[in-house]
């Protein structure tokens, strides 16, 4: 598998997603605010991936600064945290990165070594936990089965093998036989460009279609489930996602379709108590204006162009972690599984 964000020689490696898969092409960071630079603009995507490259921006920023105190860190943590407030990856990545700060900030040879350590342990863990999302939740598919995904959570949006694609990769190399409907996905196309590149790689069928298309072929009896990723988890199960992600778990759930979601424990955020709660990014008006470099509205046309949307609990037939799979009722299972991760941190 291709690398989609690496530490090499104390830079920082990212496949550039906005140009895929007409072009392979990596951009080399020397510097944390490159780094928050190139998660802003979606040269990285998903959150997974999202908190893998905070957790290295915020090390490149350690390494590299000439004075080491509590402000120089705060100005590092601040720059990368403002790049994309939905994924809440980033946020759990930068609170990873602060516990080390607070512990070897007064040996900063020692402190400069643990925040590299620390970002390269949560590149690892994170295709780790993708393998068992995959595990945990291939055994919903069934042979035979046409799946739709909608946005791309798979390698690319990770560290590597997938969430929601990790479950189709999991279930393919049971010997399940899946095919694939992807969402293009608008604006950013990120189905078209991503989803279905990642799965032609593979081998597994895939078929694109463009997103007004999805109830039809739901009508027609043409998908037997949806499976998707999630940039962030309230407590009560409401899920934050690439914007239409709410439209296709309503059609799913009008066609009887279970709707799935994958994503890791990172991603729920137990502060919180449903999705009303959960900021919703809003992107430039250029990103629906424009395609592929030429302009298709006029220049005055007004624009709202949230980059996600909340698929309330009751839509969703369950939430697979690492950890476990989740039914409703949602909020119980979070907490049991809260109350199951602090166990585990004593």
């Amino acid at each position: 598998m291709y690398p989609i964000v690496e530490w090499k020689d104390n830079k920082v490696y990212m496949i550039d997603q906005r140009i895929l898969p007409l072009e392979e092409k990596y951009i080399e960071h020397s510097d944390y605010n490159e780094v928050a630079k190139s998660i802003k603009d979606m040269v990285i995507r998903g959150a997974p991936a999202i908190g893998v490259a905070a957790a290295m921006g915020v090390a490149l920023g350690i390494l590299n600064a000439e004075k080491i105190d509590d402000t120089v860190f705060n100005r590092i943590v601040e720059t990368i945290s403002s790049t994309r407030p939905t994924a809440v990856n980033l946020f759990w990545a930068v609170e990873r990165m602060k516990k080390i700060f607070a512990q070897y900030k007064y040996d900063i040879t020692l402190l400069k070594r643990k925040m590299k350590e620390e970002a390269l342990t949560i590149d690892k863990e994170d295709v780790e936990i993708n393998k068992k999302i995959g595990t945990n939740g291939h055994v919903l598919l069934k042979s035979g089965q046409t799946v739709l995904t909608h946005c791309n959570a798979g390698a690319l949006a990770t560290a590597g093998y997938g969430t929601a694609l990790g479950v189709i990769r999991a279930a393919v190399a049971n010997n399940k036989n899946i095919t694939v409907v992807a969402d293009e996905t608008r604006p950013y196309l990120q189905g078209a460009r991503l989803t279905v590149w990642e799965l032609q790689e593979d081998n597994i069928p895939v078929k694109l279609i463009t997103d007004n298309m999805a109830g039809y072929i739901m009508a027609k009896g043409l998908i037997d489930a949806v499976i998707v990723g999630a940039d962030r988890i309230a407590g009560n199960g409401d899920i934050a996602n690439k914007i239409g992600t709410y439209s296709v778990a309503v059609l799913a759930n009008y066609h009887n379709i279970p709707f799935y979601v994958a994503a890791p424990v990172s991603t729920i955020d137990f502060s919180i108590d449903s999705g009303k709660q959960i900021p919703i990014e809003e992107r430039s008006k250029e990103e629906v204006t424009y395609f592929m470099n030429q302009r298709i509205a006029r220049p005055e046309t007004e624009v709202y162009n949230p980059a996600f949307d909340v698929t309330p609990q009751h839509l969703v037939s369950a939430i697979v972690t690492e950890k476990k799979v989740l039914f409703p009722d949602f909020k119980t299972a979070i907490d049991q599984l809260q109350e199951e991760e602090k166990d585990s941190w004593q």
